[in-house]
């Protein structure tokens, strides 16, 4: 289970595609999340996901 607040969230969710997953839809795939209520969270925030780095910036 991911962490609701969304700063904890990115955190966990960068941690994850950096040492665990090959994508962002690998991780959601896994984890059972929707990809694009995660963006729509984190994008909140103003962090969109970067496919070169694997990650939200």
């Amino acid at each position: 289970m991911l962490p609701k607040d969304p700063m904890i969230l990115l955190s966990v969710v960068n941690t994850k595609l950096r040492d665990e997953y090959d994508s962002l839809d690998a991780l959601c795939e896994d984890l059972d999340l929707d990809r694009a209520e995660l963006e729509e969270k984190l994008g909140a925030l103003g962090f969109v996901y970067d496919p070169g780095q694997k990650r939200f910036r």
